[in-house]
């Protein structure tokens, strides 16, 4: 039987040529050392998982995509952007993730994406597999007409690989409810199917699920409440600081202050808001959902209440829970230690990988409860695969049944997460119980469907 250390040297192995193979991803190759650091123990438990191929087919995508995306502006400028679609693992269902329209959007932050997700999907227990996509095309700042255009041009070329049994598609950093009827509409232009199971997101009145625009930041509060019931406590009067001030920090913040938590903070990439008396949830979305502003503009209509700190660090501010809810890396080892100072109790990701790695370890060395994004932030992406459900069955459900089934999935993703740690002698560590546990089920279905 192989032991712990031999499996860790072959996986360091790998690790090296993931780095040697994939040139310039830094992103993606943190997602792969993430991950791979944490599974020597099942590994070496499991002999099966040990066959040469299996790893190295998980850490390689099924298929990559990317493409020019020419579009007109305004002004009748012609732009050309990059598209993405990284179909990473469809061994437990068709590729399911989203799409990220930001000018940092590269390769390899599509990979990166990609790869968290095949774990994170495999975790809510659903039929989905692992994909993400996107432009590096920014719409902030451009008319409706730009973005349908953009939009229209983007959905020409990636029609030709998504579908409703292939790869399923949604929102993401950049991609709401406008971009998603734009890219709908072209979908079915095209193609001349309503395909309404093609992707998810959609408006409530043409295939949309209540409670997925919530349903990211809804989860991430629930998966938080439990890590502190284990720790024998819940959110009420807790002091929460939320990052960010879109759709997954505004519904972080609306679920924290449904179940007693004051959340004090929103941010954006002009600074952050500090709002004493807890963040005001109907200015925060006219602001920032209506008005597409910042969030200075809150501090300025609030009162005297709120002040806004141009750049700094939203974590400066005390508090017992952290919800990094922006985008990855923006919490570092000198925030978490500026957390742990202040008595932070648990962290936990709305966002994909918000904590470096150097902070990771810091905070689960002081004891924080983490709560790794692949797990906490997995509540978007469930809700997305009950709305194709919906779509697949030509029905709609309530509010009620669509949140009592996300409820259930995130206390069945936590429970999983802390079982599987203590199983592999890490009691606590949902980051090592998140990846073995993901890694299983999608190891377990690629073994059983040969080697392809």
């Amino acid at each position: 039987m192989t032991t712990r250390s031999e499996t860790q040297s072959t996986l360091d192995h790998l690790l090296t040529e993931i780095e040697h193979r994939n040139p310039a991803q830094p992103e993606f190759h943190q997602a792969a050392h993430e991950v791979l650091e944490t599974l020597a123990p099942v590994v070496a438990a499991r002999p099966e998982y040990a066959e040469p191929g299996l790893i190295e087919r998980l850490v390689e995508p099924e298929r990559q995509v990317m493409f020019r995306v020419p579009w007109q502006d305004d002004q009748g400028r012609v732009r050309v952007n990059r598209g993405f679609r990284v179909e990473f693992n469809s061994a437990l269902g068709p590729y399911k993730g989203g799409l990220r329209f930001h000018p940092s959007v590269n390769l390899g932050v599509i990979k990166f994406l990609g790869f968290e997700q095949i774990f994170k999907n495999a975790l809510t227990g659903l039929g989905i597999g692992g994909g993400k996509g996107g432009s590096d095309f920014d719409p902030h700042g451009r008319s409706d007409a730009e973005v349908m255009r953009f939009c229209q041009s983007f959905m020409t070329e990636l029609y030709r690989h998504i579908g409703e049994h292939t790869d399923v598609p949604a929102g993401d950093i950049g991609v709401g409810g406008r971009e998603i009827g734009y890219l709908f509409g072209q979908y079915r232009r095209i193609t001349n199917r309503w395909e309404s199971g093609v992707l998810t997101g959609k408006g409530r009145g043409w295939g949309g699920s209540l409670i997925r625009p919530e349903a990211t930041g809804y989860g991430n509060v629930l998966f938080a409440a439990a890590m502190m019931r284990e720790r024998g406590e819940d959110l009420e009067g807790q002091t929460a600081v939320v990052s960010g001030s879109g759709n997954v920090a505004i519904y972080t913040i609306e679920k924290l202050t449904a179940l007693g938590a004051n959340a004090v903070t929103c941010s954006d990439s002009s600074g952050y808001v500090v709002d004493e008396k807890g963040i005001d949830l109907d200015l925060l979305k006219q602001i920032k959902e209506v008005e597409r502003g910042r969030v200075d503009a809150y501090a300025e209509r609030r009162g005297a209440s709120a002040r806004f700190v141009p750049g700094g660090s939203v974590w400066d501010v005390p508090a017992d829970l952290a919800l990094p809810s922006a985008t990855q890396n923006e919490l570092d080892e000198n925030a978490a230690a500026t957390l742990i100072r202040n008595g932070v109790k648990a962290v936990s990701e709305g966002a994909n990988m918000p904590t470096t790695p150097e902070a990771v370890h810091l905070l689960q060395q002081a004891g924080v409860a983490f709560g790794p994004g692949k797990a906490a932030n997995a509540g978007g992406v469930a809700v997305s695969a009950l709305e194709m459900a919906q779509n697949h069955a030509r029905t709609s459900w309530t509010a009620a049944r669509v949140e009592e089934e996300l409820a259930d999935i995130m206390t069945s993703i936590h429970t999983t997460c802390h079982e599987t740690a203590e199983r592999y002698g890490a009691p606590g560590d949902y980051v090592t119980g998140a990846n073995i546990a993901g890694f299983e089920r999608v190891a377990d279905a690629m073994l059983a469907q040969g080697v392809i």
